[in-house]
């Protein structure tokens, strides 16, 4: 029973130690992005950072386009799109729906879904999807309804095709999410090596690293389902975030669905890799407030000591536990041996007492 309850108890810290290191793990990620972007900072400090407003602005400049349209609705004519029946299911444009803090990763993840895919239009339902683009009889499109004849009206012609994403019809993520997380981060199963540890370099999942708005973690879709586990999840889906590119080749084996390193290394998917120089895509993900961006490091560095310091109680609470569980074998080992011992010899002293009462018994 002792044994028992030390091995209960080792299981118990050894839990305590996996959910610590995993803790560990993701602050150490929101460090690293945050050091990561500063060096990128300090190496392109001519470039503007991708705050929502400069965002916007590129939206704009793509006039014939759909994002183009909508923004110059919301921004120029703010009256009129919420009176339009063809805009109230219209979520916004994927680009504007997330942020990231770091300006490089913003780079890394425009440029892995592409310029068609930042600007896509994202909608709750398939009734949404079906406003913005109508036909007639025939199959051809109605250049007087829906969002073309929107940007016929303000003398910005809809020109080619772009994508809608439907909410509705996407297949959300159903598993679970880190516990006390006020943005609803999911709990990913990690890559891990034989040893259990989490390959060098491993930053986390790409899904994790977009900041959601608060109106948007909660019931974005009549399922009640939020953007990361709709549509992020979708766009990404375990997409693995690295360091570097050398460790990210090292973890091949542990790469299913894709991966990015901070230096521009990019795994499409298992045997697909993409080569070459980096395409810079005009749209990209906005940066969150500096105050907001300030304050998380800040945060995330004091929760690192807390969790450190944590780990070291549980690793020595570990070790007195892997005494006690010793020394309850041994006793129970030693205890073990003299019960064996006394059995052999009270059954030896039976032997002996029944053949002594054998030869006094009368023929």
């Amino acid at each position: 029973m002792k044994i028992k309850q030390h091995e209960d108890n080792l299981n118990l810290l050894n839990n305590e130690k996996s959910k610590l290191d995993d803790v560990i793990l993701h602050l150490q990620a929101t460090v690293e992005r945050s050091e990561s972007s500063s060096t990128t900072k300090a190496g392109n400090a001519d470039d503007p950072h991708f705050t929502t407003e400069e965002v916007n602005k590129t939206i704009l400049l793509h006039e014939k386009s759909a994002a183009g349209i909508l923004y110059q609705l919301k921004t120029i004519h703010r009256a009129q799109v919420s009176q339009l029946s063809l805009t109230k299911d219209v979520v916004g444009i994927v680009a504007m729906l997330g942020k990231v803090e770091d300006d490089n990763l913003s780079r890394l993840f425009s440029e892995y879904l592409g310029a068609d895919t930042m600007r896509a239009v994202v909608c709750r339902t398939y009734e949404g999807v079906k406003a913005l683009e109508m036909s007639d009889n025939e199959g051809c499109i109605n250049k007087s309804s829906g969002l073309h004849g929107l940007g016929a009206s303000i003398g910005r012609p809809l020109d080619g095709r772009f994508l809608v994403i439907c909410l509705e019809s996407l297949r959300p993520y159903t598993g679970k999410y880190f516990l006390d997380d006020s943005e609803r981060k999911l709990d990913i199963l990690k890559p891990r090596l034989p040893n259990g540890e989490c390959p060098p370099g491993f930053l986390g999942f790409a899904v994790n690293m977009i900041n959601i708005d608060s109106c948007n973690l909660f019931c974005v879709t009549p399922s009640g389902y939020g953007l990361r586990e709709t549509l992020f999840y979708n766009l990404f889906s375990r997409l693995q975030v690295y360091k570097t590119r050398a460790e990210m080749i090292q973890a091949l084996p542990l790469i299913s669905d894709g991966a990015l390193s901070l230096d521009g290394g990019m795994v499409r998917s298992c045997g697909v890799f993409t080569l070459g120089n980096r395409v810079d895509v005009d749209v990209k993900f906005p940066r969150p407030d500096k105050s907001t961006e300030l304050d998380g490091e800040i945060e995330a560095e004091r929760q690192m000591k807390d969790i450190k310091w944590k780990k070291e109680k549980v690793l020595e609470d570990l070790k007195r536990e892997r005494t006690l569980l010793d020394m309850a074998k041994f006793n129970f080992s030693k205890k073990k041996n003299d019960f064996l011992k006394f059995l052999a010899e009270s059954s030896s002293y039976a032997t002996q007492a029944q053949t002594t009462s054998d030869r006094f018994i009368p023929r």
